[in-house]
């Protein structure tokens, strides 16, 4: 539609199923590249995708048409199939149920970025139960314990 500009910026966390340490360093970027090549080919824009060992984080400009569990229902599931076709692991990949989205302002890019960016850093000092919680609390979205991702400390 003529006149009409958006500019919506989602960041979405999710965590391996059983939240094992699965996402091998020696391997890890090659999938959040093809992860990036998912969120490019449904037409959206990947600014930055980053994780450790057991959970990612996806920052995504988005624009219409946009569904968001369809997009990282997709995201999720092509890239266990190609974790599972590159046989890196003596078993099956998948990912946990569920994840968590929070919108973001064009001010609050560049900080979130360096966030998602340096989360080997930041994941020595905070555990991911205590960033995922803080999240949630942070954007006010009520929730009970028992339903969030699997915890194993």
């Amino acid at each position: 539609m003529a006149n009409t500009y958006r500019s919506v910026l989602l960041q979405y966390v999710f965590a391996v199923k059983g939240r094992h340490n699965l996402l091998h360093k020696s391997w890890r970027d090659e999938v959040f590249r093809y992860m990036t090549g998912i969120i490019e080919a449904k037409g959206q824009k990947s600014i930055i995708v980053n994780g450790v060992s057991d959970h990612v984080h996806v920052l995504v400009g988005v624009k219409p048409p946009f569904e968001m569990d369809a997009f990282i229902r997709d995201v999720k599931n092509n890239s266990s199939k190609f974790i599972n076709k590159k046989g890196w692991l003596p078993r099956k990949f998948s990912w946990q149920s569920g994840y968590g989205i929070f919108s973001y302002s064009q001010d609050q890019i560049h900080r979130l970025y360096e966030y998602i960016l340096n989360q080997e850093a930041h994941h020595a000092k905070k555990s991911f139960k205590e960033e995922y919680i803080q999240l949630l609390k942070d954007f006010e979205i009520e929730y009970e314990e028992k339903y969030l991702f699997e915890w194993y400390e």
